[in-house]
């Protein structure tokens, strides 16, 4: 993590699921330019992992950036690119493709999490657990606006319909949180494929596990409960600055 005196270490897994014959998902961990992604792909056979794996590649050329807002500014012109790039798949063919994408940026001591769609990004802080993304569904909007509960939302018929992604569109609507990065923190990074079998609980339970047992742990919960979506869990925990960190330099397509 470029010019942070807090050591982490980070790890990600991604997997197909129970029931999908491919996995469309797609992710990225690259701690030397303070970036880890999850990317969820839409559109079907040969569609939805094209547009996950855009996103990621456009992404991981960013390269070492000179500050924190030069880190933000290349992150959005990459996924611009991306989202071009989609674009032009989709016209070719005749069909609309696109993929959700949460981000985590981290330098200089702060945080910026980003996200289209509904892959979620989760901070826990303290032993407590909060979910920095909100979700662009449109079973988020009828919550918002009090139109049904939270328990009707769990069974809502349209819940997996998002409103918002990228390369469905020439104009990427992004929502972002950022903050003060603080000695401890967990961030977890996660496509929809684990929300719907894992509760927030056990998200914060697992995590006090390193970054690759907890991410192999939560993985095999899922499976374990059916796997009904492909499955992609991005940890960055961020040490407390007494001992030497331990990046994780590895990158990965699912």
């Amino acid at each position: 993590m470029n010019n942070v005196a807090l050591p982490f270490e980070s790890f990600g897994v991604s997997h197909r699921g129970c029931v999908r014959e491919l996995n469309e998902d797609s992710y990225l961990v690259e701690p030397e330019t303070g970036l880890w992604v999850v990317a969820d792909g839409m559109g079907g056979h040969d569609a939805g992992e094209v547009a996950s794996a855009s996103i990621v590649d456009h992404l991981a050329t960013i390269g070492i950036a000179s500050s924190a807002p030069d880190l933000r500014a290349r992150f959005e012109d990459r996924l611009s690119r991306a989202n071009a790039e989609i674009r032009r798949i989709s016209e070719s063919r005749g069909i609309t493709i696109g993929s959700t994408v949460a981000a985590l940026l981290a330098m200089d001591g702060r945080f910026a999490c980003l996200w289209a769609g509904d892959s979620r990004v989760y901070l826990i802080r303290n032993a407590s657990i909060s979910q920095i993304s909100k979700d662009h569904t449109e079973v988020q909007e009828l919550l918002d606006r009090g139109m049904i509960s939270a328990a009707e939302a769990l069974t809502w018929p349209r819940r997996n319909v998002i409103t918002h992604a990228v390369g469905v569109s020439d104009e990427i609507v992004i929502d972002f949180q950022q903050g003060e990065i603080m000695p401890g923190d967990i961030f977890v990074l996660s496509t929809d494929g684990l929300t719907a079998h894992v509760t927030d609980a056990e998200i914060e339970a697992a995590v006090s596990a390193t970054p690759r047992a907890a991410c192999e742990n939560l993985l095999q919960t899922v499976l374990a409960r059916g796997g009904t979506d492909n499955v992609t869990i991005v940890l960055v925990k961020i040490g407390d600055g007494r001992h030497e960190a331990r990046p994780d330099p590895s990158r990965a397509v699912g």
